[in-house]
C-alpha cells in the first residue's frame, strides 16, 4: 500500500506532501495517511478536522500522520483526534530523520503531477495583524539556487513541462544580491523546460526585473498572483500590509503593458475587523477594475494570538454576506476571462486526462483523453462557467 496525502490551503502545502511521502517511503511506512494542515482561516482547520475524522472512519487500522501550521500552532488538539498516531511540526516534517529515511531532502518538488510545484522559499518576516504564519512557520529562509536548479532539472527529467515556484514569501528569496527575478531567469535556462511559474507574491516586492523577464522570454507565465488582501488603504494599513491600495493596479498595469496575454489573480480577505461598507466596495472595485481570472476570497476569522484578534469583529452574517459578495463578482470575471478565449489556441499542460491549465492559469477541458505532462495546443471552443472548453489544433500532436 501506499503512503497517501492530504494537503490543505497553499501550494507550498502541497510541494511539502509529496516530499513527505517520498521520505515516508524511503523510510519504510506503506500505509499511511499524511495530512498537511493549514491555519489560515478557521475554516481551513475544520476542513481538516473533518478528513482527518472521516479517513479515520474509513480505514480505522491505517495511521494518520497530522502535520503543517495548525497542527504546529497546538499538537496536542490534533494528537486527540481519532486515528492520529503522530503529530509532527512544520520544522520537524521535512527532516529525514522524522521519517527514518536515508536522507533530507532537495528542495519540495511534487513529482505525482504533471507539474512541478517547486519549494524555494519558508517562513515569514513579516508581522500583518491577521496571520499566525509567521509563527507556524518561523523566519524567512531560502533554498540554495544549486538546489533550487538541481530539482527543476530533476521535474523536467520526470517529464514535468512546468516549474511553478513557490514559497510562503517569494518575493523575499533573496541571495546576495540575487532575488527572485535572478532565480526565474535561472531556472529558465534548464533545458527542456517548456514554461515557468511563479505563486503569489507580495504586492511591496515584485522586483522591477520581473517585468523585464516577462517581456523578454515567452515561457515565463503571463499570471501574476498577487496577495492583496483588500482593496482599503485604511484596512491595509491596520493589517499592516506593506502596500498602498493603487500599488496593486499599477503592477496589473506594468504587467500587461509588457504581455498583451497577462492574467491577474488576487488573494482578498472579507470582513476584517472595523471594516465598513464603504471599505468593502473598495474590494468590489478593485475586482472591477482588474479583471481577474481567479480570486482566493478568505472569510476572516480570529487567529488567537495575533492583534487582529482584539481589534472590533463584525458579526459572522456581514463577514459571509461580504464574502459570498467578493465571489460572486470574481466569478463573473473570471467567466468573462473565459469567454474571451473562445476561438484562440492555448497551449495547455494535462494534469488529467481531460483537464489542463494554460499559461493564464485558467482551466480547460478537452473533448477527447489527452496525454499528461506535455505541453499541447489546444482551441478554445466555448467554455463551461469559467472552464475552457476545447479540442487539439489542427496539426497539433
Amino acid at each position: 500500500m501506499t503512503v497517501e496525502t492530504l494537503a490543505l490551503g497553499c501550494r507550498l502545502n502541497s510541494a511539502e506532501a509529496d516530499t513527505m511521502a517520498a521520505l515516508a517511503t524511503a523510510g519504510g511506512l506503506r500505509d499511511a495517511l499524511i495530512v498537511n494542515t493549514c491555519a489560515v482561516t478557521a475554516e481551513a482547520e475544520a476542513q481538516a478536522r473533518q478528513a482527518i475524522r472521516r479517513a479515520a472512519r474509513d480505514a480505522p487500522a491505517r495511521p494518520i500522520i497530522v502535520t503543517g501550521c495548525a497542527a504546529t500552532l497546538a499538537p496536542a488538539r490534533w494528537a486527540a483526534l481519532p486515528g492520529v498516531a503522530r503529530v509532527l511540526t512544520n520544522d520537524e516534517k521535512l527532516r529525514a530523520e522524522s521519517w527514518n529515511a536515508p536522507e533530507a531532502p532537495p528542495p519540495a518538488a511534487t513529482i505525482r503531477r504533471a507539474r512541478a510545484f517547486l519549494e524555494v522559499q519558508q517562513g515569514c518576516d513579516h508581522e500583518c495583524t491577521f496571520c499566525v504564519i509567521r509563527v507556524a512557520r518561523g523566519a524567512s529562509r531560502i533554498w540554495a539556487p544549486d538546489d533550487v536548479l538541481g530539482a527543476a532539472r530533476q521535474a523536467v527529467a520526470r517529464g514535468q513541462r512546468e516549474v511553478v515556484l513557490t514559497g510562503v514569501d517569494l518575493a523575499s528569496w533573496q541571495d546576495g544580491a540575487r532575488d527572485i527575478a535572478w532565480l526565474a531567469r535561472a531556472v529558465l535556462a534548464v533545458p527542456g523546460l517548456a514554461r515557468l511559474r511563479l505563486s503569489s507574491l507580495d504586492p511591496a516586492a515584485v522586483p522591477d526585473a520581473l517585468f523585464d523577464l516577462w517581456r523578454d522570454e515567452a515561457r515565463l507565465a503571463p499570471f501574476l498572483h498577487l496577495s492583496a488582501q483588500h482593496g482599503d488603504g485604511l484596512v491595509l494599513k491596520r493589517m499592516k500590509r506593506r502596500h498602498a491600495p493603487e500599488v496593486v493596479p499599477a503592477l496589473a498595469a506594468r504587467l500587461r503593458a509588457v504581455r498583451a496575454d497577462a492574467a491577474i489573480s488576487l488573494d482578498l480577505i472579507a470582513g476584517f475587523p472595523t471594516e465598513t461598507a464603504a471599505a468593502h466596495a473598495q474590494s468590489l472595485a478593485l475586482l472591477d477594475a482588474l479583471h481577474p481570472v481567479a480570486v482566493h476570497v478568505f472569510p476572516y476569522s480570529a487567529r488567537p494570538g495575533t492583534p487582529a484578534a482584539r481589534m472590533p469583529a463584525l458579526h459572522s452574517d456581514v463577514v459571509r454576506a461580504r464574502a459570498a459578495a467578493l465571489r460572486a463578482s470574481a466569478a463573473g470575471h473570471a467567466e468573462a476571462a473565459a469567454r474571451a478565449r473562445i476561438g484562440a489556441t492555448e497551449d495547455v499542460i494535462f494534469e488529467t486526462a481531460r483537464e489542463g491549465i494554460t499559461a493564464q492559469g485558467l482551466r480547460l477541458r478537452a473533448t477527447t483523453d489527452m496525454p499528461r505532462a506535455g505541453l499541447r495546443a489546444m482551441r478554445v471552443t466555448g467554455t463551461e462557467a469559467a472552464i475552457l472548453l476545447g479540442e487539439a489544433a489542427h496539426g497539433a500532436a
